[in-house]
């Protein structure tokens, strides 16, 4: 059984992609299921296609048996299909696994990926693609990281584990660390907690701090200072959509490389960053807690390094 009571999918994921769920309505005018399916997916399929699937048995039931082409329509009854994935451009960077046990995969996402599959990016995303690479195939984050963030990204391998990785996020107890290169400056007193009140409204790209009772507090440390720019570590001690990039940009050291903070410029759905614009730079670092199941201390690292922010030779 998936989570909130809905059945799992009898089928198993197609490129790491999930297939979708059809619940039928409680009444209706359709003597068919054919009748039904050829209405409801007027607006991504044709009559045909419904037909094709249909007759090729794509269309499953909760046992996965394909559905007849003539099936009767059944109220609240449920089909199972795999939809055709849309076009997407090729991965610059794959995720790569940190670690792998019973419990929990834990992946180094790479930026511009989304966490969960989402308009333009599906079998690229973050689940889809670790998936794939583990082959294990009910694989669900426990977390989740904007697009441009990478870094480290916390999967769980089973529904039955689900719950108790979830819960430590939403309690606030994992200690996250982050990275960001910024600007410095020099009238700023480091190290800060910025705690202020975050608003992310239904429909808006950006997040605005906004007069209240603060729900975002985040650490802010200068680590380096370089030609201007610095290397931070931010962290965070509650998890806001977009908290870092909101918080630095109030402070006036916005992220470097985010089109998103201080001014609005989101690039249209499909397109690819050129290689000369820096990825955001802010990557999750480190994730920490103590395991709910059988209190081991756990401790995650990622080995991603920021574009603007290379390592330090030994000879420099």
């Amino acid at each position: 059984m998936a989570r909130g009571g809905i059945p799992a999918s009898p089928l198993p994921p197609r490129q790491g992609v999930d297939a979708q769920r059809y619940r039928m309505p409680q009444s209706g005018p359709w003597r068919t299921l054919r009748d039904h399916l050829v209405e409801r997916l007027a607006v991504g399929l044709s009559a045909d296609e419904v037909d094709r699937m249909l007759r090729e048995g794509e269309f499953v039931d909760a046992t996965g048996r394909p559905v007849p082409a003539d099936a009767a329509f059944v109220p609240r009854s449920v089909v199972w299909a795999h939809r055709d994935l849309p076009t997407e451009p090729p991965l610059a960077e794959d995720v790569v696994v940190l670690h792998r046990d019973e419990r929990l995969v834990v992946v180094d996402k790479p930026h511009d990926m989304a966490t969960m599959p989402r308009g333009d990016h599906v079998a690229g995303s973050a689940l889809a693609r670790a998936r794939v690479v583990t082959g294990l195939d009910r694989l669900a984050p426990a977390h989740r990281l904007d697009r441009p963030t990478a870094g480290v990204l916390l999967l769980t391998t089973e529904q039955r584990w689900r719950g108790a990785y979830q819960s430590l996020f939403a309690q606030g107890r994992v200690h996250k660390e982050y990275l960001a290169v910024a600007p410095v400056r020099d009238d700023l007193a480091l190290p800060l907690v910025r705690r202020t009140r975050l608003l992310k409204e239904h429909g808006v790209h950006q997040a605005r701090e906004v007069p209240g009772e603060p729900n975002a507090d985040t650490l802010v440390e200068l680590l380096e200072r370089r030609d201007g720019l610095g290397l931070y570590r931010l962290t965070p001690r509650t998890g806001r959509t977009h908290q870092l990039r909101a918080q630095l940009s109030g402070l006036g050291i916005p992220i470097v490389g985010d089109p998103l903070y201080p001014v609005d410029r989101t690039p249209p759905p499909g397109t690819v960053r050129d290689a000369e614009t820096p990825a955001l730079q802010l990557v999750s670092a480190v994730l920490a807690f103590d395991d709910p199941v059988d209190g081991t201390p756990r401790r995650f690292t990622t080995r991603r390094s920021l574009s603007t922010w290379p390592p330090r030779r030994e000879d420099d």
